[in-house]
């Protein structure tokens, strides 16, 4: 069954450094790389047991100069990439990248929230399924985190654009809940208020990891930082929450295995 609209089907990191980048998750997440196909920007894609997961992106001329920091992006299905995005404007987002098309591939713009909170947006040129995120697999994404600072604001916005809905709610004292997000029959993530001395809003993407102990000591000896973690969260799971060596944040999710 092919993608529904709102669903995240892909995952892309801009770092400084690709190569290294390429080395630090492939020894904590067991990403294998490979160049892009026709692609002219250095693109790679990062997979796992045969599966296409994510993407790989060295910063495109004159984004570092202009403050572009490491970071990961999520690309959301649209029904329509250029209506989507002109919604979006209207609805008080920017526009980062017009709707533009990549032979073969599909059409995409990347654009930003309300809060600045970057995303891309759009539709493939073939109807197959990402299974990009796929809570049931190692080395897929199984969480999408917003920390945002109008989380009201962010959630009327999304579920307006994406038709998500609101599930449970986890308080979280004078940060308020942590609010989970809902789409096609199962939680997909959550939305929460930032941290008035963390990061700037952004989401935040889990990675599956089949031993999270393992996977922490490979993010501290391959030169990445953990902020969190690893901590348990509902469901007997554990979380980390940590930096890779060129400064792009990141989530990984798991089980304990000792």
């Amino acid at each position: 069954m092919a993608n529904q609209h709102g669903d995240f089907i892909w995952y892309e990191l801009l770092t400084r450094d690709a190569d290294a980048a390429a080395r630090f998750y492939g020894a904590v997440v067991g990403w294998q790389e490979r160049p892009a196909e026709g692609s002219d920007r250095g693109y790679r894609v990062f997979g796992i047991r045969g599966v296409d997961v994510g993407g790989l992106m060295p910063f495109p001329a004159g984004a570092e100069s202009a403050g572009m920091r490491p970071t990961w992006l999520g690309y959301v299905a649209v029904d329509d990439v250029d209506e989507t995005a002109s919604e979006i404007v209207r609805a008080g987002g920017t526009q980062h990248m017009p709707p533009t098309d990549i032979p073969g591939v599909g059409r995409f713009a990347m654009l930003a929230d309300p809060q600045g909170v970057m995303l891309y947006v759009m539709r493939g040129a073939m109807d197959g399924t990402s299974t990009a995120f796929d809570q049931s697999r190692p080395g897929h994404c199984h969480w999408n985190e917003l920390s945002t600072s109008d989380p009201a604001a962010a959630l009327a916005f999304y579920t307006a654009r994406f038709g998500w809905t609101k599930g449970g709610a986890m308080p979280m004292g004078e940060m308020g809940d942590y609010q989970f997000i809902d789409h096609g029959g199962r939680t997909i993530g959550a939305v929460m208020r930032r941290t008035p001395d963390g990061p700037p809003p952004a989401w935040t993407f889990y990675f599956g990891v089949e031993d999270i102990d393992g996977a922490a000591k490979a993010v501290s000896g391959n030169g990445g930082t953990i902020h969190y973690g690893p901590a348990e969260v509902p469901g007997g799971m554990f979380i980390v929450v940590a930096t890779d060596p060129q400064g792009g944040l990141f989530g990984l999710v798991g089980p304990r295995r000792a």
